[in-house]
């Protein structure tokens, strides 16, 4: 595993550097909450660190963050319509993941979980900030390279020797832009053939608590989750808030 230095080079190669305004650290508390203090000057902000001290994920859990891995965020203003952000970035990271190991191993977990071999080796924290009619997005990304000490569900990269940190988030980067300029065709199809359980039987928690179970039957338009329930065979759909979903790793 190529775990190198961040490099500013090698990281924007092939992007308009016009557009974008980066930021590396060695140490940050929360790549996202610097972002949130960045004026948005450039079409792009994007903040990296090396390791962070305050790393966080969905519903304020943790999320751990050694040297080494890629802690990443990206702001930028405006919207895609009523597109889930964090669906699609979930969809941008694991086709550039794929793309950089040269195999379609990498899966999707509702709603922002990247999956290989079952174990969660990334996920996505989606933040606004509104000022007046002004609207920041920020796209937290957080990937897994290698951990040392990791709960039973986590895993990492590390038997892709050959990922170098610089090269993926470059990846990353262009797919993204790619899909801020010109949207993403099919995004909803391309989410549902890399979801690990779709026509899968789950369950679905809110605050720790099962309210339903049955087999997943993909999402709609809004990114929103749908399964066929197992009590009545009810069509029951989820957005994504508090609700979480067990039965997959």
């Amino acid at each position: 595993m190529k775990l190198n230095t961040l490099n500013k080079n090698k990281i924007l190669k092939n992007i308009d550097v016009d557009r974008i305004n980066i930021a590396i650290y060695n140490t940050i508390g929360s790549t996202n909450d610097k972002c949130k203090t960045l004026k948005q000057s450039n079409d792009f902000n994007i903040v990296l660190a090396e390791e962070q001290t305050k790393g966080k994920g969905r519903m304020g859990k943790e999320w751990s963050s050694p040297l080494g891995n890629i802690y990443m965020s990206i702001a930028f203003s405006g919207s895609k319509s009523n597109e889930p952000l964090s669906l699609i970035s979930g969809l941008i990271c694991q086709e550039a993941i794929n793309k950089v190991i040269g195999e379609d191993s990498i899966g999707l977990k509702w709603p922002n979980d990247i999956i290989l071999n079952k174990k969660k080796v990334g996920g996505i924290l989606i933040e606004k900030e509104v000022l007046g009619s002004d609207v920041t997005n920020i796209v937290g990304i957080g990937l897994n390279l290698k951990l040392v000490k990791k709960e039973s569900w986590w895993g990492d990269l590390s038997e892709y020797q050959h990922i170098d940190r610089n090269e993926l988030i470059n990846t990353i980067l262009r797919k993204f832009i790619s899909y801020c300029d010109k949207g993403i065709d099919n995004w909803k199809e391309k989410w549902e053939t890399s979801c690990m359980h779709l026509n899968s039987n789950i369950k679905i928690q809110s605050n720790n608590i099962k309210i339903n179970e049955g087999m997943c039957i993909g999402i709609t338009n809004r990114g929103a989750l749908r399964i066929s329930s197992n009590k009545d065979g009810k069509i029951c759909e989820y957005e994504y808030g508090d609700i979480s979903i067990k039965g997959v790793y």
